[in-house]
């Protein structure tokens, strides 16, 4: 049990815009043992497996009948997130609550995609398995550390269908003016609705750091607004609980922008977005959106709304884009289809593997993105895709180990399965097994029955190719 400390400014703030008994109930709430909850990705081809092998360490899931892929996890040895699953991405560590956005955006494949607030990528992630790793996703965040979250949760998760910005989201629309099909704006807000993981809140919450936080809001609405194309569709979420964010908030926001509030339905319990704020009457629209109340379904408060535009928007967008320094090369182009062709040979993969993706290089690496993927600019971009792999000496394009957990499914040979724990804890740390030999050169490492990553024979052994950021985790084997 835990101990959440809510400020007299808090306290008074939703006593007198909520309630007392919503005061009341919101403090037995986090006084109470929290729900840990999974995102299985969509994208593994044997959940059961993934499930039955959880179970043999601990770790139990229980599925969550209304939300495909959602699980309550048992974990009384609290290793959910170190388990080699975790590690590989066969699934994410989310609050119910957190899932819903995507859901409500309903991204498809054959649309252009923006997450504007990024970070750390928990929806991101969610939203390219709703796509089914396909079609044009972009995934934006202005802040240097949280950018590196956002590279890292979509690497772990194996996903080869965004191109991540750093850009500040207010600003974003001089690059893209009617451009997307949907955006999700998931925006920076004042956690009033997460307190159990954000307890610090209280330490600075008023209602004038929330004005603050209002008008970033706006801008990014008003950005997003500009970006989409007409008849394309905004999801508007916070993890807050104050009307001037959520409702206060599309109540002016729609006075000035051509957009209307679209009904949906949500999978778990909630409540109807409220209509008056401070006596004065708001949008009776406004009943479309919705209010998740943290104690109604075990998980965190979170506000969702859906808007359409329904009209032209003018945006400060540049003239014409510069012409880009790189480029996006199908398998065939002469300038990486060398490389593929040895790499098919040396792996036994069927050529036309490589159709699936395009393929993007630098001086010494080379980066993969579905082939449906579409861009006017690559310069905008801090990175496309993934890391597919390195060119090294005598002309030969050495395989990413996070490439080999998307395509090491059509490898037929050069794989080595390792059968032991501590075979595969050297191989975690980025070490050698020196008691393995065989003939120099690379190798795709397999541990019951997951592709782990790459690894390379020298004259010591097999030398790890584990990617170094995954190596300061802790796993529980």
């Amino acid at each position: 049990m835990q101990s959440i400390s809510f400020s007299e400014n808090i306290e008074n703030y939703i006593e007198e815009n909520l309630g007392s008994e919503f005061l009341k109930r919101y403090k037995e709430f986090y006084m109470s043992d929290g729900v840990q909850y999974l995102r299985l990705s969509s994208l593994i081809e044997d959940k059961d497996r993934i499930i039955k092998n959880l179970a043999a360490q601990g770790v139990i899931l229980e599925q969550v009948p209304e939300i495909e892929n959602a699980f309550v996890v048992k974990d009384e040895n609290k290793i959910a997130g170190k388990t080699l699953e975790f590690i590989l991405g066969k699934y994410y560590l989310q609050s119910l609550s957190s899932m819903l956005p995507p859901l409500v955006l309903n991204p498809k494949p054959d649309e252009k995609i923006l997450d504007l607030c990024a970070a750390p990528g928990s929806k991101t992630t969610q939203i390219a398995e709703l796509m089914n790793n396909r079609g044009t996703l972009y995934a934006n965040e202005i802040s240097a550390d949280r950018l590196k979250s956002l590279v890292f949760n979509i690497d772990k998760m194996s996903l080869i269908n965004a191109g991540v910005l750093k850009s500040k989201g207010e600003e974003l629309s001089k690059n893209f003016s009617n451009y997307f099909d949907k955006i999700l704006v998931d925006a920076p807000c004042s956690a009033l609705g997460i307190l159990q993981k954000r307890g610090e809140v209280s330490n600075w919450w008023n209602i004038q750091k929330v004005e603050k936080i209002v008008e970033t809001q706006m801008r990014l609405l008003v950005s997003a607004v500009k970006m989409l194309k007409e008849g394309g569709e905004i999801v508007y979420s916070t993890c807050t609980l104050t009307l001037e964010e959520n409702e206060y908030m599309l109540h002016r926001f729609m006075k000035n922008y051509p957009v209307e509030l679209v009904q949906f339905d949500l999978p778990v319990k909630s409540m109807s977005g409220l209509t008056k704020y401070h006596g004065e009457e708001l949008n009776r629209e406004l009943t479309k959106t919705h209010r998740i109340v943290p104690w109604e379904i075990n998980s965190e408060g979170f506000f969702v709304s859906k808007l359409r535009k329904i009209g032209e928007t003018e945006s400060k967008k540049k003239d014409s884009f510069s012409k880009s320094k790189n480029r996006l090369m199908n398998w065939k182009n002469r300038d990486i289809n060398n490389y593929l062709v040895k790499l098919a040979d040396y792996y036994g993969i069927e050529p036309d593997v490589f159709e699936q993706y395009n393929y993007l290089m630098g001086r010494d690496d080379v980066y993969f993105i579905n082939a449906e993927w579409e861009s006017d600019d690559l310069d905008l971009f801090v990175r496309v895709g993934a890391k597919f792999g390195s060119l090294i000496k005598n002309n030969i394009l050495q395989l990413n180990s996070l490439a080999s957990q998307v395509i090491g499914k059509y490898t037929t040979k050069n794989i080595i399965d390792l059968d032991d724990k501590a075979m595969i804890d050297i191989y975690l740390k980025g070490g050698v097994i020196k008691r393995l030999a065989g003939t120099p050169g690379q190798v795709i490492v397999k541990y019951n029955g997951y592709i782990i990553g790459c690894g390379v024979f020298t004259g010591e052994g097999l030398k790890s190719q584990f990617p170094r950021p995954f190596r300061t985790q802790e796993i529980v084997l």
